[in-house]
């Protein structure tokens, strides 16, 4: 086989591919024996009709098809692992020459959209600056006086209703004169805002038994969004009583005797919070130095399929303006992915068994899917290499961050081992590599590259653009999804011309895709992947 490769822009790539007869003879074979099980022939039982009868009842043109379709695929991959380009999305495969009275050469072309190559600074030379872990007494007092609410309790009151009081209201919208949502005892507290919009203003001053009209946007609901007045009766007026801060309250609301003690555990918890914040944005600045240091551009078909897949979601194809923004995220998304997928491969990272597996269980957890109905749909559904290269994102930081410096504010080195590991360490226990803090992942818009297990057997392994894989896994585990029907590469005018099979798999981040106990990646959706994919990914 031979196959060249013409760069049609810094992000599409043009393969011409030749394939000598004898190497498609296998195939034709096969194409012989697969017919002869499925006609009839008189004389002949199925599966023993020789091929030159065949040929003469079907033709050898309809074998041709049968065997450049069951190979085209396998060519493919071949030609993508030769040029060593990184596929994105669907090819745009046809065959522009076949065998003629069984001599010649097939030829085919594939356009497909490609990784764009680019230089990635050296991490070394990065210095990444990030908060102190200092805690201050006002911190303290802060999260004393969230623990003081959650022991509060309320007392009903004969007064008029004042901010931070919780009142108990019963509430009823009309829109044109017609009513269309009511609600009746429902709590609230004043000044949380959490409820429609003027909400606050007209219960303020309010006692036991007295009635409110304002106007406002329904909040949710099939008239969500459109203007209703609301009449607001209030129920009940009840205000907080906070319990005394002293070693009683330590004892009711902690396991410490003392409230010394529970104010040096709360401070023990802010500063640990204040470290995994450091790791968090440590990984948060080395992304942004990368994305500041290069510049490349992204495939705009790929960026355009995210945005119609996006749209679709949404029932929103024709709104300009919601597509403007969306295309905007779907360009920084694939960006960020593109990135740290060269990132990943520039430090060779590789994915472990254990480590997809243990992705795979905490994902199907996250959706509340049984883990092997999780694991046995993403397997079929083509979204396993989707969630191999979340994971490999998501280690790439991990390790870079290893080779970066990062510093506070006062200049003083910030040690991020317990999360990032070291080198040494892995080498000694072959232990797994993540970013091991709590945090939303980084989004990223997934897009499905080669993985070797899969190219076997189908092209549609080698290149598709994945929607969140993790979602359509889950989708999956609760519904059996209809196989796509394949793409046919486009004929020559030639009778005998064949056919290129394609098939697109599906991918979940989630956006994305929030990988609820992982750093770097997420699915998701664009995934806001994700990424996810979400999830414990880099993107």
């Amino acid at each position: 086989m031979k196959s060249a490769v013409e760069t049609l822009e810094p992000t599409r790539v043009k393969l011409t591919v030749e394939v000598s007869y004898e190497e498609l003879t296998p195939s034709i074979d096969h194409a012989y024996q697969h017919i002869a099980k499925d006609v009839s022939i008189p004389g002949f039982r199925k599966g023993k009709v020789p091929p030159r009868i065949i040929d003469q009842r079907i033709g050898f043109g309809a074998v041709l098809e049968h065997a450049v379709n069951d190979a085209l695929p396998g060519f493919y991959r071949d030609a993508v692992r030769e040029s060593g380009v990184s596929p994105l999305g669907q090819p745009d495969v046809e065959v522009t020459a076949v065998p003629v009275d069984k001599a010649g050469d097939l030829t085919f072309t594939a356009e497909v959209d490609v990784r764009p190559e680019f230089e990635l600074p050296e991490l070394s030379s990065l210095t990444l600056e990030v908060d102190p872990v200092d805690v201050d007494d006002d911190e303290i007092e802060e999260r004393l006086e969230v623990l003081r609410q959650r022991f509060a309790t309320l007392q009903g009151v004969e007064r008029a209703a004042a901010d931070t009081d919780f009142v108990v209201l019963d509430l009823t919208a009309v829109i044109d004169g017609e009513e269309v949502d009511t609600v009746s005892g429902i709590s609230y507290q004043i000044g949380s805002g959490n409820m429609l919009e003027g909400l606050d203003e007209a219960v303020t001053g309010l006692a036991a038994g007295e009635t409110a009209t304002f106007t406002a946007p329904l909040a949710g609901g099939d008239r969500a969004g459109e203007e209703a007045e609301v009449t607001v009766t209030v129920t009940g007026v009840k205000e907080q009583e906070l319990p005394d801060v002293d070693d009683e309250f330590a004892q009711l609301a902690s396991e410490f005797d003392t409230l010394e003690e529970l104010r040096a555990d709360l401070r023990a918890q802010a500063s640990t919070g204040k470290v995994n914040g450091q790791a968090v944005q440590a990984r948060d600045k080395l992304l942004d130095a990368l994305l500041e240091a290069v510049d490349f551009p992204v495939p705009a078909a790929v960026v355009e399929a995210e945005v119609v897949r996006h749209l679709e979601s949404e029932d929103r194809l024709e709104d300009d303006e919601h597509r403007a923004e969306v295309q905007v995220e779907a360009t920084d998304a694939l960006r960020r992915q593109l990135l740290l997928d060269a990132l990943a491969e520039s430090l060779s990272v590789q994915v472990s068994q254990n480590e997809l597996l243990d992705f795979l269980v905490r994902t199907a957890q996250q959706y509340r899917v049984d883990p092997n109905e999780f694991v046995q749909n993403a397997d079929r559904t083509g979204q396993i290499p989707v969630f191999v290269g979340e994971i490999a994102r998501n280690k790439s930081l991990a390790l870079a961050l290893r080779k970066v410096t990062v510093v506070d504010a006062d200049g003083l080195a910030v040690d991020l081992t317990p999360f990032i590991g070291a080198d040494e360490d892995d080498a000694e226990a072959g232990a797994d590599v993540e970013l091991d803090v709590a945090d939303e992942g980084v989004e990223v818009v997934e897009v499905a590259t080669p993985a070797e297990a899969d190219l076997a057997d189908e092209l549609a392994s080698v290149e598709a653009t994945e929607a969140p894989a993790a979602a359509d896994a889950a989708d999956a585990a609760d519904a059996d999804d209809a196989p796509a029907k394949p793409a046919r590469a486009r004929k020559t005018p030639a009778k005998k011309a064949a056919k290129a099979d394609e098939e697109a798999t599906t991918d979940a981040k989630a956006d994305d895709a929030k990988a609820g106990d992982e750093a770097p990646a997420k699915p998701a959706r664009t995934r806001k992947a994700p990424a996810k994919k979400r999830a414990d990914a880099a993107e």
